[in-house]
């Protein structure tokens, strides 16, 4: 099995695929099975067992979806004109096998790039200077410079031939393929068409001489004569135009006796011979221009192509043994099959296959020139640009450099990104993706501090010292650690953290734990806005996946590192032969299963608690350390944005009128309740006033959020089309901020006079709280609409409400319930001594200092059927241990202990287990 991926030998995405799961499954069974053989709770062990089984899940399927992605870049770069891309995987299955022909395509579809580059280049190069030329000898005769005599319009005539040549050629050599080029076999004497070749090349005028050598003497072959014909005279006009004055040109031809019937040409020169990178690049089509020897860089390349129609090939030969020169031999069949289609290019084939590949990453300047010019047929010497007459004072002709080769793709629009990769990545960017090693460990000291602190001790100081440790990461690692925000939600987060010793009910601590972990989450992302801000906690446990790939790169930069992987390895090897081994030989032997049986059960549930805590907090501090490393944008996009139209004025105007209308008849009704008294609403509905108030608690509660809700819909999605539409949006707006202020008013009202009533409880008073809470919003709302800009509104209402959660947290509010309910008995109020015993710890001192019987009091403190607490085995054994009893040392259940021993349970409390006067 491979490290870097695992399941890469499985030749089938499905069996890959049905790993994954199987293995997934298999994985978050046994863990959940040891988690509640342990006896972890819930809350802690399904977060641990899906951390685990998503990083053994990704772990396997590493190298899945990785050619996907990089497919997937490859074709954004393609798109743009860059085609030197290669994927690579080592996996076998389908995804493995589209990778490499994805490969193959964009080799070839760089080849063809490269091919339509040069056309373009050898093109705008090789007719521009006969063009220049002829433009020049035209101009000169209409100016009258240049007579208009027989000379001269032949050196015209000779131009346009020239250019006619020229295209024909660049027509004919553009079709790679040979396609809609039509061949005409026939027998042709090998001789004859030498001495032809010999013939036209002669007039040239050059001072070489021509060798012929033809066995046998009446070789005859098959081809088609014109293209046979054309190899010949380019061969021979490259071989002529590159000899010394007195040199000698052979062209030799010979039948090849052994395998497949063919015959072989070989043209020979004494010029400077060719190099070995010229000669690797003989036929490329489409060079970089002519050569030195004068021409256009295209006779060789069409010789090359006509040759590979043929079924033939053409190549250089290194030259004779003392001596000096070029040599290129053609090999052809003698019955080539010309029936069917004619074959492809045979760049490829003649001098290296992979060359093609190797110049796709070679600049222009690095690729060797071509050393032949086109010779279709022999030309008379004089014509051409060289030998056109010029007069005195005449133009010159200008003569141009050859082009550079147009950029790839710059001819071709630049395709957008995929749409989804680049939506993620704006919306959640990865400023930095280098592994971060110090990070993981960091969080792996946050996991083992809470398994040790946390496991076997109850919430306080041990708890308070993991989060604060967290906490510090955290606001290390975020790069806005130094702002005025950044200071402030630390400084508020700092109380909340603090109820873990302060307060011994466990719902504060959970309340004041998530309302700090809402604050670090908006302080590393910024957010200003109330999506934002809901975005920033959504964050928190979405970076869980997102950071899933830098984590593994860390990992790999650690297990890169000495022998990391390895002593893994071994553990997991040395665990499971542990278990096989130790069960088979403790099963079979009962000394060794009585030692195993006092050994494993006091390790077990322990050790298997502090592993799931471990996981736990290791994950929400690795997630809290990539989002503050790599914080998402949360504040793109507006809420106005979210629908494709506004709601017309009419649309929102008149519903907000109908709600104004029912808030104006409530509070009426308030008025009329009020001036009534007692007896009026005991009259009209039947029930007392604190009944009634009771009874509509929680609606006015629900309606004053629905205002709030409504107000802020109203302003994000209400369309305005004049300013009058705007003044009247504001004040309608207002009125109904100013009349849910007033059925926030009315609901407190009902809370104080429901609990003169029946008393104070925890539940009574949170709902006081957030009552007040949203009457303080409602403020906002109403000040926002009248001021110029609005970005203080989200953070005013978040901090407002954790104002809110500091108050009802941090300010006692279980001592507040017990001393109201107290100063009641002390007004001649009954008490509800069960309700005070079930208050907890922290009831404790205000019972301890209340006017209660003594006898009462320790009834409230020691009665465990009072308290609502189970009874503990007195003859059970104190397994606590110094760490524990400091780990879960907290300051309300202390003082409550060192209270609680200064009373003594009464023998009977059944009497005090009602109300009290």
């Amino acid at each position: 099995m491979s490290r870097e991926e695992p399941l890469s030998r499985l030749t089938s995405i499905r069996a890959r695929l049905a790993a994954l799961v199987a293995a997934g499954g298999l994985v978050a069974v046994l863990v959940g099975a040891v988690g509640s053989r342990a006896g972890v709770p819930v809350w802690l062990a399904v977060p641990a067992t899906l951390a685990v089984a998503v990083m053994i899940t990704r772990w396997l399927a590493t190298g899945l979806t990785q050619p996907l992605r990089e497919m997937t870049e490859a074709a954004e770069r393609m798109a743009a004109g860059d085609y030197d891309v290669q994927i690579t995987t080592t996996a076998r299955d389908e995804v493995g096998v589209l990778a490499q022909a994805f490969t193959t395509m964009a080799r070839r579809l760089g080849e063809a790039e490269e091919h339509r580059r040069r056309l373009v280049a050898t093109v705008s190069h090789e007719l521009r200077t006969p063009l220049s030329a002829q433009q020049a000898l035209l101009e000169n005769l209409a100016d009258g410079v240049t007579t208009p005599d027989e000379p001269s319009l032949r050196a015209a005539l000779a131009q346009s031939e020239r250019l006619g040549a020229l295209v024909g050629d660049l027509l004919d050599l553009s079709r790679g393929d040979g396609r809609g080029v039509p061949l005409h076999p026939e027998p042709i004497p090998v001789g004859a068409l030498l001495e032809q070749a010999a013939a036209e090349g002669a007039l040239q005028g050059r001072d070489v001489s021509l060798a012929l050598d033809v066995q046998p003497a009446d070789l005859v072959v098959t081809a088609d004569r014109g293209r046979l014909a054309q190899v010949v005279a380019n061969l021979l006009d490259n071989a002529v135009r590159h000899s010394p004055a007195g040199g000698t040109v052979t062209l030799a031809a010979r039948h090849v006796t052994t395998g497949v019937p063919r015959w072989s040409l070989v043209v020979s020169d004494e010029g400077p011979g060719l190099s070995p990178e010229r000669a690797e690049h003989l036929v490329d089509r489409f060079g970089a221009g002519g050569d030195s020897g004068g021409g256009t860089g295209l006779g060789l390349a069409i010789a090359g192509w006509v040759v590979t129609m043929h079924g033939g090939r053409i190549e250089a030969l290194p030259p004779l043994d003392g001596r000096v020169g070029a040599r290129i031999r053609v090999t052809l069949p003698i019955e080539p099959d010309l029936s069917g289609a004619t074959r492809t290019d045979q760049t490829a084939q003649t001098a290296r296959p992979i060359q093609a590949e190797k110049e796709m990453t070679m600049s222009p300047a690095d690729r060797p020139e071509s050393t032949s010019r086109p010779a279709t047929a022999a030309r008379p010497a004089g014509t051409g640009t060289a030998g056109a007459p010029r007069p005195a004072g005449s133009r010159a002709v200008a003569t141009h450099p050859a082009p550079a080769l147009p950029p790839q793709g710059a001819l071709r629009a630049t395709a957008p990104a995929a749409p989804g990769l680049a939506t993620l990545a704006r919306w959640w960017p990865e400023r930095d993706s280098t592994p971060q090693p110090g990070m993981l460990l960091a969080a792996l000291s946050v996991g083992l501090a809470a398994a040790v602190l946390v496991v076997d001790a109850e919430v306080g100081l041990g708890l308070l010292i993991v989060l604060a440790l967290g906490g510090v990461l955290i606001w290390r690692a975020s790069p806005h650690r130094a702002t005025r925000w950044s200071w402030l939600t630390a400084a508020l987060a700092l109380p909340l953290g603090l109820t873990t010793v302060l307060r011994a009910d466990v719902g504060y601590v959970l309340l004041a734990m998530l309302t700090a972990g809402t604050l670090a989450a908006i302080a590393c992302t910024r957010a200003t806005t109330l999506v934002g801000m809901a975005l920033s906690v959504a964050a928190w446990p979405t970076a869980g996946l997102r950071g899933l790939p830098l984590l593994d790169r860390t990992v790999r930069r650690l297990g890169r590192r000495g022998n990391l992987w390895s002593g893994a390895r071994i553990l997991v090897v040395s665990l499971a032969l542990l278990l096989v081994f130790g069960g088979l030989l403790a099963s079979a032997d009962a000394v060794l299963g009585s030692w195993a049986a006092h050994l494993v059960p006091t390790l077990s549930d322990v050790l298997v608690l502090r592993v799931f805590t471990a996981v736990f907090f290791t994950g929400i501090t690795l997630c809290g350390l990539y989002l503050a490393l790599n914080p998402p944008r949360v504040e793109g996009r507006s809420p106005t944005e979210l629908v494709s139209s506004r709601i017309p004025v009419r649309e929102w105007q008149i519903p907000m009128l109908v709600v104004i209308a029912v808030y104006l008849a409530f509070l009426a009704a308030q008025v009329a309740a009020v001036t009534g008294g007692h007896d009026y609403v005991l009259r009209t509905t039947g029930l007392t006033y604190a009944d009634s108030a009771r009874q509509g608690f929680g609606q006015l509660t629900l309606a004053t959020l629905l205002t709030v809700l409504l107000v802020a819909g109203v302003r994000a999605w209400g369309r305005v089309e004049t300013a009058r539409d705007r003044h009247r949006m504001q004040l309608t707006c207002a009125a109904l901020c100013l009349l849910a202020l007033g059925v926030v008013v009315s609901a407190l009202r009902r809370m104080a006079l429901y609990q003169e009533a029946y008393g104070y409880t925890v539940a009574r008073v949170l709902a006081d709280l957030v009552e007040v809470w949203f009457g303080l919003v409602l403020l906002a709302l109403l000040v926002s609409l009248f001021a110029p800009s609005r970005r203080w509104l989200g953070r005013a209402v978040l901090l407002t409400g954790v104002a809110a959660v500091l108050a009802f947290t941090v300010g006692g509010t279980t001592g507040f319930v017990a001393e109201r309910n107290l100063d009641r008995y002390a007004d001649g109020s009954p008490v509800d001594v069960a309700h005070l015993a079930r208050l907890g710890d922290e009831a404790v001192p205000a019972v301890h200092a209340s006017a209660l019987p003594t006898r009462v009091k320790a009834c409230i403190l020691l009665d465990p059927e009072l308290r609502g607490v189970r009874t503990a085995d007195p003859g059970a054994e104190d397994t606590a241990t110094g760490l524990s009893r400091l780990a879960g040392w907290n300051l309300s259940r202390d003082r409550a202990a060192e209270i609680r021993a200064g009373y003594t349970l009464p023998d009977d409390c059944a009497s005090d287990r009602e109300r009290v006067r």
